[in-house]
C-alpha cells in the first residue's frame, strides 16, 4: 500500500526549501491571482516555474492552489493562469469554482483537478459527484470524524484531509461573515478573520471572549488511523505562515508517519491557538476545543525559531541509489547510477597504466560514496577496475558530480513535462438575453408558522427538509413548494430515506448547496435547484450547473447587483433580496460552549453590541450564524434584472413576515436596522 502523502503549505519560495528539508511529498502554493491566501507572499510566473523544478528534483509533487471564485471580468485571465499551470508541468490544480473545472475540462483535460475543501464535500455522495467530474481528489472538510472520513475513502477519489494548522469556526467555502463585515471574501482568498475578534453569547465580550474562535488542530497522535482509513494525504494548513512553521508541522508529521512521537512542545511553541484540538476527529466537539491566540503563544514562538531554522539547514536524502564503476584498459570509464526508476551513465577518459600505485576498487567506493550536500545515499557500489591501472580520484568525484546532476535532470525532465493547453474552445463573453426582467417574489421559511398571516398568491415556497407533513397539515399545495436540504449532511442515509417518504407525499422539488445533495436529489428523481451554498459568481459556473440539470439557481451574495444582473445563463437566476442572511455554517454551537444550552440566549454580541442572532440545527448537527441586520431592497428592485428574489425569513414572526411581504410588493422604502448586503459596495 502506498504511503500516506505528507503536503505541506508553501506561501512563498522560502517555505519550498523548509517543506523539502523535512519531509514533504507534496506541496502546494498559489500564484499571485486566485489562490484562497491572497495575502501570503505567492509565487510569481518565475518563481512558480523554479519552485516546480526544485520540487521535482526532489521527488515532490507541486498542487497549485487555483481555488477562489471567479467573476466574468476574471475568466480571461485565470485561462492565462491555467496556461502558465500547464507550461511550469505542476501535477494538480486545487479549485473551487466551477468555471475553472469547465476551463480546465476544456483546454487541458489532462491536468488532475482536485476539489478543493471549499466545495464543502464531506459525504459518500459528495465523492460520487467529485469522481463522476473526473476529479482525481477530493479535500474533505475539516469537520468530519474518523468513522466519517472513512466512508469517503474508497469510492474512487483520493481523499486528502487537514491534519495540522489553524481551524476556521465555519465550514469551508461557506463563510460570509468577513465579506459582509468588512468586505474582504473569504472566498476570493481575502478573509479578514473577523471571527478571531471579541464575541460573546453572555452579554457584550470583553477582550477575552472569543465565542467564534477555535483552537489549532493536529491530527499528529492519529496518522495510523487515518492511514488505515485510507486517507491518501494529509494537508498542513499555513501558507500565511513562517517557513519556521512549515519545517515544525512537516518534520512532526513526517516523524508520526514514520511512527515516532511528534514534538508538540515545540509545534505548539512556533504557532497555535492554546494550545491543539482533535475534536472533530474524534468526535468530541464542545468548549475544549475554542482558544484564541494568547499573549504567551506570541512569546513562545519568538524562542522557538531559531532551533527551527535548524531543522531545515541540511538536504534531506530522498533516494537511495546503485553506483557501478567500470575500468578496463583501453576503454572510456563508465560509471551508472540508478535510483531503481531512473538510470544515468556518465563516460569518463581512458585510464593510464600505472606507474606506481594502481587504483584499487575500495579507493573508488570511497569516493563514490561522498554524496554529501546531494539527495542520495549509496544503497549499493560496486567497482569493477582492471589490474595495473592508475585513476585520478579527482576524476572519480568528478564522474559521480555528473551521474547524480544527470539524474537530478532527468527526474526534472520527466516530472515537468509540460501538459497540453489549448484555449481554442474557451469562451468568455455568454449572450444575454434581451428580455429586462423583474424578479419574482420567492418566500423562504424557516417554520411553517411564518406563512400564517401572509396573503398568499402564485409566490413559490421554499421549506426546510423535515417541515412537509407541517405544510401538507396547513393546506399550503406541495406542487408550489422547494424542500431545502440540509446545507451540511451528517447522516446521508437518513436524508436519502426521508427524501423518499417526502417524494411520496407529493413533493418533487428540491434545493441543494453542495455537490454531495445534488447526487443524492438525482438519484432519487426529484427536480433540482441550486442554492446559494453553491457559491455562483459567474456565467460559466451557472451554466455548469444548468447544465448539469439545476434550471433554478440562486447566486452568491457576494455578487453586486449589477454584477448579478450580467449573469448570462438559460435557466431562472435569483438572489437573496431580504433576510438576515447567514454568515458562517457551524459544527460547533458558540453559544454551548460558553453559557451552556439550558442558557440559550440564541445569539452573540459582538464588540460594538451588535446581536447575531443563531439558528440552531442541532438535529442536522450544525448551526448558522445570521446577520445582525436584514437585508433590504424592496426599493432596489428595478437594479436587479433576476427571474426572482428569495424573501429569507429566519427569526420574523408570522406578523412581522407578512408586514415584509406586503412592503416588497409594494416596493416601500427601508424602516428600522437595515443593511443592502454585498449588493452595492461589493467586496474584494
Amino acid at each position: 500500500m502506498k504511503r500516506i502523502e505528507i503536503l505541506s503549505p508553501c506561501g512563498g519560495p522560502e517555505s519550498v526549501d523548509a517543506a523539502l528539508r523535512t519531509g514533504a511529498d507534496a506541496v502546494y502554493l498559489g500564484a499571485r491571482k486566485f489562490s484562497a491566501r491572497h495575502n501570503a507572499v505567492n509565487f510569481s510566473d518565475e518563481e512558480l516555474f523554479a519552485a516546480v523544478r526544485e520540487c521535482h528534483r526532489h521527488g515532490v509533487l507541486v498542487y497549485l492552489a487555483f481555488n477562489t471564485l471567479l467573476r466574468d471580468s476574471e475568466l480571461e485571465e485565470a485561462a492565462s493562469l491555467l496556461n502558465l499551470a500547464c507550461e511550469a508541468g505542476v501535477d494538480g490544480l486545487i479549485i473551487q469554482d466551477m468555471a475553472v473545472y469547465e476551463m480546465s475540462r476544456t483546454a487541458c483535460s489532462d491536468m488532475p483537478l482536485h476539489a478543493s475543501t471549499q466545495m464543502t464535500v464531506h459525504t459518500p455522495r459528495g465523492v460520487d459527484a467529485a469522481v463522476k467530474l473526473g476529479f482525481k481528489r477530493v479535500v474533505a472538510a475539516r469537520e468530519l470524524s474518523l468513522s466519517q472520513i472513512k466512508d469517503l475513502c474508497g469510492r474512487g477519489a483520493e481523499i486528502e484531509v487537514f491534519a495540522h494548522g489553524a481551524l476556521c469556526m465555519c465550514v469551508s467555502g461557506q463563510c460570509h461573515l468577513s465579506a459582509m463585515i468588512g468586505g474582504r471574501s473569504a472566498n476570493r482568498g481575502l478573509c479578514a478573520g473577523a471571527c478571531r475578534l471579541p464575541f460573546s453569547a453572555a452579554g457584550k465580550p470583553s477582550e477575552r471572549d472569543f465565542a467564534l474562535s477555535l483552537k489549532d488542530m493536529s491530527y499528529c497522535r492519529h496518522i495510523k488511523e487515518l492511514e488505515d482509513a485510507g486517507v491518501a494525504s494529509l494537508k498542513i494548513e499555513g501558507r500565511m505562515k513562517r517557513p519556521e512553521y512549515v519545517a515544525a508541522a512537516t518534520d512532526a508529521l513526517n516523524r508520526a508517519r514514520n511512527g515516532s512521537e511528534a514534538d508538540y512542545e515545540t509545534l505548539r511553541a512556533v504557532f497555535s491557538r492554546s494550545g491543539f484540538t482533535d475534536g472533530y476527529l474524534t468526535g468530541k466537539l464542545g468548549a475544549e476545543m475554542f482558544g484564541a491566540r494568547e499573549k504567551e503563544d506570541v512569546t513562545a514562538a519568538a524562542s522557538a525559531l531559531p532551533k527551527l531554522q535548524k531543522l531545515y539547514e541540511k538536504t534531506e536524502k530522498r533516494f537511495g541509489i546503485k553506483m557501478t564503476f567500470t575500468a578496463n584498459r583501453g576503454e572510456p570509464m563508465l560509471l551508472e547510477v540508478s535510483d531503481g526508476k531512473l538510470c544515468s551513465e556518465v563516460l569518463g577518459e581512458v585510464p593510464e597504466d600505472a606507474r606506481v600505485r594502481e587504483t584499487s576498487c575500495e579507493e573508488a567506493k570511497a569516493q563514490l560514496s561522498k554524496l554529501g550536500g546531494t539527495l542520495y545515499e549509496a544503497d549499493e557500489i560496486e567497482a569493477n577496475i582492471g589490474s595495473g591501472l592508475a585513476i585520478p580520484l579527482s576524476k572519480i568525484n568528478e564522474m559521480r558530480r555528473q551521474a547524480v546532476c544527470r539524474l537530478d535532470e532527468m527526474r526534472v525532465e520527466k516530472l515537468s513535462a509540460p501538459k497540453r493547453f489549448d484555449g481554442s474552445g474557451l469562451m468568455f463573453v455568454f449572450p444575454h438575453p434581451l428580455i429586462r426582467k423583474h424578479p419574482f417574489l420567492r418566500i423562504r421559511v424557516e417554520q411553517i408558522e411564518q406563512l400564517s398571516k401572509m396573503e398568499l398568491r402564485s409566490e413559490e415556497i421554499v421549506i426546510p427538509l423535515g417541515k412537509e407533513e407541517e405544510y401538507l397539515a396547513a393546506g399550503y399545495n406541495p406542487e408550489r413548494a422547494v424542500i431545502a436540504l440540509p446545507r451540511f449532511d451528517l447522516c446521508e442515509k437518513n436524508t436519502a430515506e426521508r427524501l423518499k417518504f417526502v417524494k411520496s407525499l407529493g413533493f418533487s422539488a428540491v434545493e441543494c448547496g453542495n455537490i454531495g445533495s445534488i447526487e443524492l436529489a438525482s438519484e432519487l428523481g426529484f427536480r433540482i435547484q441550486g442554492g446559494f451554498g453553491l457559491n455562483i459568481t459567474n456565467s460559466l459556473s451557472a451554466r455548469h450547473y444548468f447544465f448539469a440539470g439545476l434550471k433554478t439557481l440562486l447566486l452568491s451574495p457576494e455578487l453586486k447587483a449589477g454584477q448579478c444582473s450580467r449573469i448570462a445563463c438559460p435557466g431562472r437566476l435569483g438572489a437573496v433580496i431580504y433576510g438576515r442572511l447567514p454568515l458562517m455554517l457551524t459544527r460547533n454551537c458558540p453559544i454551548a460552549a460558553q453559557t451552556g444550552c439550558k442558557n440559550c440566549a440564541r445569539r452573540l454580541i459582538d464588540r460594538t453590541g451588535a446581536e447575531f442572532p443563531i439558528l440552531c440545527r442541532r438535529d442536522s448537527g450544525y448551526f448558522e450564524l445570521l446577520n445582525s441586520r436584514p437585508i433590504w431592497l424592496a426599493d432596489k428592485l428595478d437594479d436587479f434584472n433576476l427571474d426572482f428574489g428569495d424573501l429569507m425569513f429566519t427569526t420574523e414572526t408570522p406578523e412581522q413576515a407578512a408586514r415584509v411581504l406586503r412592503a416588497y410588493r409594494s416596493e416601500a422604502e427601508p424602516q428600522g436596522e437595515f443593511t443592502r448586503g454585498m449588493y452595492y459596495r461589493g467586496v474584494e
